[in-house]
């Protein structure tokens, strides 16, 4: 394993930028091999670095192993798309001297990385939204270097998978810095040209407006906070009330709530009776750590301002165990009404805690969705012999990224399908997702070339297409002169 000097912001964006044209010309197959690299040193350390990653976590080896098949498995699924070519979006359109309503120069239009990119880690994912999570692969995939801020939860394990991906990937193509003056560093340097961040609204929210405020704005791919609410009909709570107190209380608590998708709101209509057996499933679930004491913190803080607003009734608020980082699960409760008008209920409590809403009519369902915060999930749980309209309704309600039917949110599919994003709060650019191959698009942007010479041009736009890869070319529908 290769050693891994420390470096500052500014030298690791120098090194990812002195880095960036070799990989962004750099044949596709050779690129896929570089990520299919990566995974398999994760795969051939794997035992020591569930190790490492529990020491730090207390997420538990086996749960980290998983955790770390599954960035396998994307750092894999990049690479297809890279040996694919389609990511490249090449277009076409030959010259046209009879194109209407004036002759057509020779157009060929393609995708090419940003350049040097920068990546937060996230606290719950050491490994899939990490050094190497999703973020780091779809960036690589796209031909970008890229500049990890580790996360303080687990910064051993960021220098030493950062060591791994040294013996895979050439000089400069992935560094690690630490600290939060190094993320605010790397946000502002100006050789960076985009950012990924996973993270708090309030931490996401600082970069974005750094972002933004450079003397050249670039693109902040955050993901912030989400309520994912959950609803559930008349219907679907007549035929399996009790099931579904059930398995709510599994998804809050899955992980002690530490998911960004964790189920924070559960709409049920007024007169439900599932209140004690949704007491005793969130009582029936130990105490566990949480990430770090500063998570824990937050968790105490925010729970207890919850539970003492007067709208709130604590259904199950035990007290706060004795070790620090330790969390309880919680559940509260309250009515839509109340929701509507007292924009404190909307803060989101990251750990076990969720917030039981009672509405009365459909109507006052429909109104308050429409009052909450976008989020990247929301959860419907009806039955087909509902009316066509309420479901309607309610997706229209429902500002969200990922619509949940009969299921739950908690766990995200690594697909091509798959959106993992929503409107403000839940991220910064609603039009992008951090999960799936569609994540590849943020590191990317648009050239046309005109009429330049076929030597000059990059290889997918030639006319031989040397790389082979999928090409849009002179696409019907296009304004042309007369036919014969």
């Amino acid at each position: 394993m290769s050693p891994l000097p420390s470096s500052s912001a500014a030298s690791a964006a120098e090194a990812a930028l002195a880095a960036a044209p070799a990989l962004a010309t750099l044949p596709l197959p050779r690129r896929a091999a570089l990520l299919h690299g990566l995974s398999q040193a994760l795969g051939d350390h794997a035992v020591h670095l569930a190790s490492v990653a529990d020491e730090e976590t207390r997420l538990g080896t086996q749960r980290l192993k998983g955790e770390i098949d599954r960035t396998r498995v994307q750092l894999e699924m990049f690479a297809d798309v890279v040996e694919d070519g389609g990511f490249l979006d090449a277009v076409i359109d030959h010259a046209d001297p009879a194109a209407r309503p004036a002759p057509r120069p020779d157009l060929r239009r393609m995708l090419v990385p940003l350049g040097p990119v920068a990546v937060f880690s996230a606290s719950n994912f050491p490994f899939a939204f990490s050094v190497l999570g999703g973020d780091t692969a779809s960036a690589l995939a796209a031909g970008c270097p890229v500049v990890v801020k580790a996360h303080e939860g687990h910064p051993h394990l960021s220098d030493l998978t950062a060591r791994l991906a040294a013996d895979v990937l050439p000089a400069g193509v992935l560094s690690v810095v630490h600290g939060r003056e190094a993320g605010r560093a790397l946000v502002t340097d100006p050789e960076i040209r985009a950012v990924g961040f996973t993270g708090s609204t309030a931490g996401g929210r600082a970069l974005f407006d750094l972002a933004a405020a450079r003397p050249d704005p670039i693109p902040f791919y955050g993901e912030l906070g989400s309520l994912n609410p959950v609803v559930v009909t008349p219907a679907a709570h007549a035929a399996r009330g009790a099931d579904l107190a059930r398995e709510f209380a599994a998804s809050a608590t899955l992980g002690q709530g530490q998911f960004c998708t964790k189920p924070g709101l559960l709409f049920l209509p007024d007169g439900n009776g599932l209140e004690d057996a949704l007491r005793e499933e969130f009582a029936s679930r130990a105490p566990a750590p949480l990430l770090g004491e500063w998570i824990a913190d937050a968790y105490r803080s925010t729970l207890a301002a919850l539970a003492a607003l007067p709208a709130v009734r604590p259904l199950h608020h035990p007290p706060h165990p004795a070790d620090p980082r330790h969390a309880a699960p919680a559940l509260l409760a309250t009515t839509a009404d109340a929701l509507r008008t007292s924009p404190a209920l909307l803060e989101e409590c990251f750990g076990p805690a969720a917030l039981v809403v009672t509405y009365p009519t459909r109507e006052d369902l429909l109104e308050t969705l429409r009052a909450l915060p976008g989020g990247l999930t929301a959860t419907v749980q009806g039955e087909e012999s509902e009316d066509e309209e309420l479901f309607h309704a309610l997706t229209a309600a429902l500002r969200t990224g990922r619509l949940v039917w009969n299921g739950w949110p908690t766990g995200v599919a690594v697909t091509a399908a798959m959106h993992h994003g929503g409107p403000w709060p839940a991220t910064t650019s609603p039009l992008h997702t951090s999960v799936g191959t569609r994540a590849i698009t943020r590191w990317l942007r648009p050239i046309a070339y005109q009429n330049a010479p076929d030597a000059f041009l990059p290889p997918p736009l030639r006319e031989g297409n040397p790389w082979g890869v999928p090409r849009e070319v002179n696409l019907p529908g296009r304004l042309r002169g007369p036919r014969d």
